[in-house]
């Protein structure tokens, strides 16, 4: 079992989603359904792609009844395909269909992120570039998208405002420039005596050069919305002495050229803020 799925936080979510959905009770199914109805179900693949989420939703069914047999014939990672069943499920029928709807929205979703993700990991391959991720996810499911994210191969970036010190370009309009904007940052660091990486974000050239002053104080300088011949010459400048991240406007068309640059990574927000979620379906097996 992933190790993912010992956080609290996803016992919450799940305990949530299903409240969410169940609230009082399914009154469609508890009309129809006898309680002591044992029955059988499979989870089918209705489109090629990257399963990822199969023990997410064997932890849905499970909450919701722990006496529900779960069987994987696919785990997350694999690669699927039209027609193929990933999970037979047995146990009472009417738990199965109750916690039905809230296992495949996860599971659907999780593997649209994980399809997606993958292709863009292939964009890149044979490259130095890693696909990463962004703090772009749906409020309150983060540590499930970013799961998604490392199960199609790509890696995670921060997963919130206390992991890592991000200057953005917001923090430093606020403080008059990007060497203002390190130094308090710095400054901070020192005080709280936190020991924390530091990314600074830069809008063209003349801003890499003045991030680079700092350049044994920082981690990291993300390029964002650069062209490729600016991107080019900005990780010339930088010339390995820190780790370059390319941000903005990166799609499927272009991800190969931006890793051809020579940058460390390439953070694409697409990933999971507006993904397709990969078809999927139960049905129940008589």
């Amino acid at each position: 079992m992933n190790s993912f799925l010992y956080d609290n936080r996803i016992t919450r979510i799940i305990e949530q989603a299903l409240y969410e959905d169940v609230g009082l009770g399914d009154v469609t199914t508890s009309a129809i359904i006898p309680e002591n109805t044992i029955g059988k179900a499979e989870i089918l693949i209705k489109e090629n792609g990257i399963l990822a989420g199969i023990e997410i939703a064997e932890f849905v069914f499970q909450t919701m009844d722990n006496e529900i047999v779960f069987h994987k014939n696919y785990f997350d990672g694999d690669i699927v395909a039209n027609g193929i069943t990933v999970a037979t499920i047995y146990g009472s029928l009417a738990n199965i269909i109750r916690a039905e709807r809230t296992a495949l929205n996860f599971l659907q979703r999780m593997s649209g992120i994980a399809t997606l993700t993958r292709k863009f990991v292939k964009a890149v391959d044979g490259t130095n570039a890693k696909i990463t991720d962004t703090r772009k996810t749906v409020p309150n499911i983060r540590i499930l998208d970013k799961l998604a994210v490392k199960i199609g191969g790509g890696i995670n970036h921060r997963f919130g405002l206390d992991d890592m010190v991000l200057i953005k370009d917001n923090h430093i309009a606020a403080a008059g420039g990007i060497g203002f904007a390190i130094e308090k940052c710095l400054e901070f660091l020192s005080l709280q005596k936190m020991r924390l990486t530091i990314e600074v974000e830069t809008k063209n050239i003349d801003e890499v050069m003045e991030a680079l002053q700092y350049k044994e104080n920082i981690h990291r300088i993300m390029l964002d919305n650069f062209s490729l011949p600016e991107m080019n010459i900005a990780v010339e400048r930088i010339h390995h002495s820190v780790e370059v991240e390319a941000s903005g406007n990166v799609s499927m068309e272009n991800v190969r050229s931006i890793a051809e640059t020579g940058v460390d990574c390439i953070s694409i927000g697409a990933l999971t803020h507006s993904v397709k979620a990969l078809d999927i379906s139960l049905e129940i097996v008589n």
